[in-house]
């Protein structure tokens, strides 16, 4: 499981637009590259990320290789009530990652 940091208020009040920061630990290896013996490295990259607001999609995107490295994104979500926040990373090789964050709203 990679680590993830995600930065957003505990609480917020009903109409408020909060920002939602995000970075997961990953190497993003693009397949161009070679190792130390001349062989080609697979490509293992993020290829799709996702955020889930009470179970609506309220924020995506799509990574390619020339994506760097434990990626960071920032987005604005407007609390409406209080509920989950699901944040789903998906890539190669079959990894799939979600994390969920709980928001209060007031």
């Amino acid at each position: 499981m990679a680590r993830t940091l995600i930065n957003l208020p505990k609480t917020a009040r009903r109409g408020q637009l909060i920002e939602v920061r995000t970075t997961i630990a990953h190497p993003m290896e693009t397949g161009l590259r070679a190792d130390d013996m001349g062989r080609p490295m697979p490509r293992n990259i993020l290829t799709h990320f996702e955020c889930r607001y009470a179970n609506q999609l309220v924020f995506s995107a799509t990574f390619f290789t020339a994506t760097a490295a434990n990626p960071y994104l920032a987005f604005f979500v407007r609390a409406e009530a209080s509920g989950a926040l699901a944040l789903t990373w998906l890539g190669d090789n079959g990894f799939a990652q979600t994390e969920t964050v709980q928001l209060t709203v007031t």
